[in-house]
């Protein structure tokens, strides 16, 4: 992780962040090869409580669907705030890309991410956030989830924990 920022804008609260992070090969073979690569970035705020254990105030998702598309030869990247199903991309931003660092530059970048209202959380509390960003291995075809079990090649995965402070928009 490079950068986790939140602003307020509004009465919404939105999330920046970079994730930095290369693809390994066994990754790359398998998406040039046609198998999609679904991502999650997940964030949790916790308000701290000195008396019990911390209290989850929100939860959010963002899942991203990387897939080569053979016939066009171009990248498609699909956004979407609920799973991703085989059944179909339901409601996603759609983004096609020339090459592959294109598509993993804009999947690296989360940009102005409304994660909650303003009202959803009390600013007088004490507050941090989780954010977590990896690669679905459960959402692969079944082969590759075999074959994924153990090897390093295919964990692509970030975490960061930081105090919750919320930065006027500029």
């Amino acid at each position: 992780m490079t950068q986790l920022r939140f602003e307020r804008e509004g009465e919404s609260i939105l999330l920046s962040a970079v994730v930095a992070f290369d693809l390994s090969a066994t990754v790359e073979e398998a998406l040039v090869k046609g198998v999609p690569m679904i991502f999650v970035a997940e964030v949790e705020l916790l308000r701290e409580r000195w008396y019990w254990t911390d209290k989850k105030v929100l939860t959010a998702q963002r899942h991203m669907r990387l897939a080569y598309q053979p016939l066009t030869r171009r990248w498609r990247l699909h956004v979407a705030s609920g799973p991703l199903s085989a059944a179909g991309l339901g409601l996603s931003l759609n983004q096609s890309f020339e090459t592959l660092p294109d598509a993993v530059a804009a999947l690296q970048r989360l940009s102005r991410w409304k994660i909650a209202d303003l009202s959803d959380i009390d600013l007088e509390q004490s507050h941090y956030a989780e954010f977590r960003f990896k690669l679905d291995l459960a959402q692969l075809p079944r082969p590759f989830q075999i074959g994924s079990l153990g090897h390093s090649d295919w964990n692509v995965s970030a975490s960061k924990t930081q105090r919750f402070a919320l930065e006027p928009v500029k």
